[in-house]
């Protein structure tokens, strides 16, 4: 047993590539360096054995009564031409520019001869490089071959029938391995775009995966935060003054106000579990009421004079507007709650007007100097990111005079603009 199986699968594990059709094919794309000793052995034996072949014949005309010089060379240059093949998958423009030379070699035999290395070549060049480049080497190799061929065969070094056989038999191979080449070269490199972009679906999927689970983790924070946080400090406040109350006439209210808290918080607790198990429940629509009343009472019950002001008539409210209202509220005055050094007061005005509503919380507490930004406390920036949500904005700094000054502007839907 080895340690991949404990991994985390890679891309590839994912992509469920079938197998290419048939044995021999399979077989071959396992074993490549087989087809190429193979395709290389082919050729050397298509192409050297006619080039050997020449013995005695000194009675052609022109370059041929040299064949005895040349043949060697010739036969050397075809040799290591189709050795070449071995390594025509890694240097295809190195391999066909050897074979253009063996074609121009071919031109010093006595009688027209050829062979399968520029076909092969051209080939390869077209599947492990490219149609363009398959193109232009083609039109060079062809036209180099025609000039050399004519100007060889109107010197008399040639014969002409040498010059046309060599010409129209190299341009005919090399145009069928080049046409053969572009075909499987583009399904091979359109195959191998496919695999690439399964490959980069299954990375994005992987990731979009990764980014929902960290936002609905964010959101979840953020709804257990607006809950917990708020139903707590009420409660601490309110616990801090009945462990300092001595008369239990006057504690006793104390203490159900604790109790009435803590079941509100777990109403809102279980409300927000019920929405976690449901994948088809709407995620906002279980909080989606207003709690402005119960903010003001929870802080009056703790000892501070808290005003509840609401202006403007109150429209139709989607539910990510109406939660963010009694959360912008439930923040602000937990947060003046906790941190207003001598606060007695807390204002909460919520103004509602057509394209927009407005909450506003202040105290009458100590001045105090703004947090930087990158300093802020999780209750602010859980306030941003929630007004965020709606497409509004706020704004949180000290009060002309005194205390502290939380300003939300939450705009509503277009489609309460069009129904007005």
């Amino acid at each position: 047993m080895t340690s991949r199986s404990r991994s985390s699968p890679s891309p590839d594990d994912e992509l469920r590539l079938p197998r290419p059709p048939g044995v021999m094919r399979r077989f071959w794309s396992r074993h490549p360096r087989i087809a190429d000793v193979l395709i290389a052995g082919v050729c050397l034996l298509i192409s050297l054995v006619p080039a050997t072949s020449f013995a005695g014949r000194e009675d052609a005309v022109g370059v041929a009564r040299y064949w005895p010089a040349t043949g060697p060379f010739v036969v050397g240059l075809v040799v290591v031409g189709c050795a070449s093949l071995l390594v025509r998958r890694r240097f295809p423009r190195a391999v066909f520019a050897l074979a253009v030379v063996v074609a121009h070699a071919y031109l010093l035999a006595p009688v027209a001869v050829g062979g399968l290395l520029l076909c092969i070549s051209a080939y390869s060049l077209a599947v492990y490089r490219s149609t363009r480049a398959c193109l232009i080497g083609v039109g060079i190799a062809l036209g180099s071959l025609a000039t050399s061929a004519a100007v060889l065969g109107l010197t008399g070094v040639i014969g002409p029938a040498i010059a046309w056989n060599a010409v129209i038999g190299e341009a005919v191979v090399t145009t069928i391995g080049a046409l053969i080449g572009t075909n499987v070269g583009n399904r091979k490199r359109y195959v191998a775009a496919l695999i690439d972009r399964s490959r980069q679906l299954v990375v994005e999927r992987d990731q979009q995966t990764q980014l929902a689970a960290a936002s609905e983790r964010e959101r979840i924070a953020r709804e257990l935060h607006d809950i917990v946080a708020h139903s707590l400090t009420v409660m601490v406040a309110l616990a801090e003054g009945v462990a300092a109350s001595t008369d239990m006439n006057r504690a006793r209210p104390g203490a159900a106000a604790i109790a009435a808290t803590g079941r509100e918080a777990l109403r809102d607790m279980r409300a927000t579990l019920g929405v976690l198990r449901e994948p088809d429940a709407a995620p906002l629509a279980p909080l989606a009421r207003d709690t402005a009343a119960e903010t003001i009472a929870s802080a009056r019950a703790a000892g501070f004079d808290a005003t509840l002001t609401v202006a403007g008539e109150r429209p139709e409210l989607s539910s990510a507007v109406q939660l963010a209202i009694s959360r912008i509220a439930q923040e602000a005055v937990t947060n003046a709650i906790r941190h207003a050094r001598g606060a007695t007061r807390i204002d909460l005005r919520i103004a509602y007007a057509p394209t927009s509503v407005t909450v506003t919380v202040s105290d009458d507490g100590e001045p105090v100097d703004p947090p930087p930004a990158s300093a802020g406390g999780y209750g602010l920036r859980r306030l941003r990111e929630r007004v965020e949500l709606t497409g509004g904005t706020v704004a949180a700094g000290p009060a002309q005079g005194r205390g502290w000054r939380v300003h939300a502007v939450l705009p509503l839907e277009q489609e309460n603009h069009d129904e007005s």
